[in-house]
């Protein structure tokens, strides 16, 4: 089976968020879609791993928030590579009840939907959730994400858990006044430190070898340290 024809499936970046026990959660899907539209029904697929399947499954609602291009990787990888087991993914985030009370994360938002669940569907690894859409608006400016730019522009990865997770790997080297300067992986989200490319975003030129990275420079993708990262070979 050739994978290039899944990945060529067309995909958004989106924010699903529940709540339950007193608990908040949310975490990064691309598996949405408008099912019908009379009545107004999306499905999203969240692996059972998740705690915000857990969520979903007991409040039996979840919003979705749909996020603008201009949204920042770090913001991402806060709700794609961390644990609601571990950590608070809503402290400090702008964010509303929705009629269904599940959370609805505004910050870096084009729009949202709040769900109540209609139905699911085993399959798997993960659950395909039905929700009937209970409320709808238009919250921000901006362009909404792709899956495509998300990774051909921003350089981000899919988790483990995703359903499009095809794995991470490769070699790759550059080479800095005759020596050879080795890529480093993060072992959190699988993001590959180039030294060829650097990181801009963080004023880190082009050619600095990962070696001559302050200690305190973190993964532009989810925010692990620099000791999480892995010489790759």
């Amino acid at each position: 089976m050739n994978r290039t024809a899944l990945q060529q499936c067309s995909y958004g970046v989106y924010i699903i968020s529940a709540q339950g026990s007193g608990k908040l959660n949310g975490q990064i899907a691309n598996t949405v879609c408008q099912v019908t539209s009379d009545p107004a029904t999306v499905s999203v697929c969240i692996n059972k791993q998740n705690l915000t399947h857990e969520l979903i499954s007991g409040s039996r609602a979840f919003s979705v928030s749909i996020l603008a291009e201009e949204t920042p990787m770090q913001f991402i990888g806060r709700f794609g590579f961390k644990s609601g087991r571990d950590t608070d993914k809503f402290e400090g985030i702008s964010y509303r009840m929705g009629p269904s009370k599940s959370p609805i994360v505004l910050d870096h938002a084009t729009s949202y939907m709040d769900c109540e669940l209609a139905g699911s569907m085993d399959a798997g690894t993960h659950t395909i959730f039905l929700g009937r859409v209970v409320d709808a608006e238009v919250v921000g400016d901006g362009r909404p994400m792709t899956y495509e730019h998300y990774h051909n522009v921003k350089g981000g990865k899919s988790p483990k858990t995703a359903p499009t997770y095809a794995g991470a790997g490769g070699d790759d080297t550059t080479e800095k006044k005759g020596e050879t300067m080795a890529s480093y992986k993060c072992n959190i989200c699988g993001y590959v430190y180039d030294p060829a490319e650097g990181d801009p975003d963080t004023g880190i030129g082009a050619g600095t070898a990962f070696e001559d990275l302050p200690y305190s420079w973190v993964c532009p993708t989810c925010g692990a340290a620099i000791t999480e990262f892995e010489k790759m070979a």
